[in-house]
């Protein structure tokens, strides 16, 4: 039962990743801060791209869920801070 949870997380995480990278990219085609957004996004697709091989070769980490759960939360509660942050570093 414990293996078929982790394949879930890991599969949700994955998509969860895809769809965040996806909305980043649109927001940036209505208008959002290029530099900031595409930052941003970098680590959830580095994380969603692991997945994304974790599922193809059907090897699943607890580890992995765990991390990802971590720094999927720290990135999306920091948000807006970081984004402001970045966008006054790299405005134009």
């Amino acid at each position: 039962m414990a293996q078929r949870y982790l394949i879930i997380f890991t599969k949700l995480i994955f998509i969860y990743c895809l769809f965040y990278v996806i909305m980043k990219i649109l927001a940036v085609f209505q208008g959002a801060w290029l530099y900031a957004n595409l930052i941003i996004a970098f680590p959830v697709l580095i994380l969603g791209l692991l997945g994304a091989y974790f599922v193809k070769i059907k090897k699943y980490n607890w580890l992995y869920v765990i991390i990802c759960a971590i720094l999927i939360s720290i990135i999306r509660y920091y948000e807006q801070g970081w984004l402001l942050g970045l966008h006054n570093y790299f405005g134009t």
